[in-house]
């Protein structure tokens, strides 16, 4: 047994001074001046006890054709486990044309058992639906597979009937569908007229994914939901004001089950990054945004109406991969790294500064993501009952973020020389530290897979 003794213990509805006890990979029992016998005791004074950070929206090991991710299921997981992050839940790629639900699920299983250091799920994902399909997700929701993401753009996007079959599927059977929310025909006419206007910088990348066409994608699924009896619907990646304004609206208007990811790229940086030298680094979809719209996305948090912050990792080294956009912003994969940032950087931008509150960054990075995603109250949370997933915080040291601190497998971090609020002292898996002093001193491999449930 493990003892975590006089920290402060962080949840969603406030913090407290007291111990931790730990047995057999779960908490055990939480209260104050609790006795230690023969157990190991780690003395927390004066640190925060945070829950280990939920990430449900990471990209290891995607292949998108062009590229393929740089991070593995072993080098991503570290990765998120010095960054404070104990569960990923990972959004898998298409696969081969017409391939089976089913197909996917195996490959994955294929890159990540063995390998990963944290616990770790898989999202569904939507190439097609046929008259197989929803047996098919059905057999998969059995295996604790209860989330399944549909695109509104790229190659294999759904069209509204798809949309709204899915909505339909996942309602009555209790899971989550995600949703990249981008108006696919404007955004492809925009990409193709700026390549032969000669406009291939990467500043026309944001340029051809313009705010509108994020918040006209998301009015569409929020419509779509509400007819197929506000069925759930979880928007990832939210970039934009205008998007949260038609959040906002639809839940004014009464509309329920509504779940908003954002990620802390949006909340951090604006377009102004596509004028820079090394733009590449930055070229995601969405894209950076502009301040108005970070401002608008805290506010968000610190309402909450958006309920999640994920991370969109998927990494590309900026000397090679990221280099096939030089001279055509269209030929750059699409993507940056974040895993081992997130908590480090949210506590920085918005706990120290007074964005948001301790209670809601548990919220946010914790508890809220189990919940939507079937894992709460086993991940997400300090209680009894729950894994001993935590994090020790130090609030009052600071460190600067630099990629020769990092432990992704990709050559740069976004937040390169930022100085941050905080470290993250120790992390425990399941009762076990496995991240001492940005050490990983885990194993390899010890990361399991998580038999999700219905939606919370």
């Amino acid at each position: 047994m493990t003892m975590i003794k006089g920290g402060i213990i962080v949840t969603s509805s406030g913090t407290f001074t007291g111990d931790i006890r730990i047995k057999e990979g779960k908490i055990f029992k939480i209260g104050r001046n609790l006795s230690a016998g023969e157990e190991k005791v780690i003395d927390a004074e004066g640190r925060y006890v945070l829950p280990g950070g939920v990430d449900v929206h990471t990209h290891m090991d995607l292949d998108v054709g062009i590229a393929r991710a740089v991070d593995d299921f072993y080098t991503g997981t570290v990765a998120a486990a010095c960054g404070g992050t104990t569960t990923i839940v990972d959004h898998m790629a298409f696969g081969p044309k017409g391939c089976p639900l089913g197909h996917q699920v195996e490959e994955y299983h294929r890159l990540a058992d063995g390998k990963a250091v944290v616990d770790y799920g898989f999202h569904g994902v939507m190439q097609h639906i046929d008259e197989n399909t929803f047996s098919e997700m059905e057999e998969l929701f059995q295996e604790g597979i209860t989330s399944f993401k549909g695109y509104l753009t790229y190659d294999y996007k759904l069209d509204d009937a798809q949309i709204y079959e899915l909505m339909r599927k996942m309602k009555e059977l209790g899971g989550m569908p995600a949703f990249h929310a981008e108006n696919h025909d404007v955004i492809t006419f925009l990409r193709k007229q700026f390549v032969e206007q000669g406009k291939t910088q990467p500043m026309y990348h944001a340029k051809s994914r313009p705010a509108e066409m994020e918040a006209e994608a998301v009015a569409r699924l929020l419509k779509i939901a509400h007819y197929a009896g506000d069925a759930p619907v979880y928007i990832v990646h939210l970039s934009t004001e205008s998007g949260l304004q038609e959040i906002r609206e639809a839940r004014a208007r009464g509309q329920k089950n509504i779940y908003v990811e954002t990620c802390p790229q949006y909340l951090v940086f604006d377009e102004s990054m596509y004028l820079r030298e090394d733009a590449l680094k930055y070229i995601m979809s969405p894209p950076l945004r502009k301040e108005t719209d970070e401002k608008a996305l805290w506010e968000g948090l610190a309402r909450d109406e958006i309920q999640v912050v994920g991370t969109d990792h998927c990494p590309f080294h900026y000397a090679v991969e990221k280099q096939k956009g030089k001279d055509d912003f269209t030929a750059c994969p699409n993507g940056a790294p974040g895993v081992e940032e997130r908590m480090r950087v949210l506590y920085s931008e918005g706990v120290a500064k007074e964005r948001i509150s301790l209670s809601q960054f548990v919220k946010v990075t914790a508890e809220n993501p189990a919940k939507a995603y079937g894992l709460y109250p086993k991940k997400g949370v300090i209680q009894p009952g729950a894994d001993a997933d935590l994090i020790l915080f130090n609030p009052m040291e600071t460190e600067v973020l630099t990629k020769k601190n990092m432990r992704s497998a990709v050559d740069y971090t976004l937040y390169e020389g930022m100085q941050v609020q905080g470290r993250i002292e120790k992390v425990l898996l399941r009762g076990n530290v496995i991240v001492e002093e940005n050490e990983f001193i885990g194993e390899k491999g010890q990361g399991e897979f998580l038999v999700r449930g219905k939606s919370r």
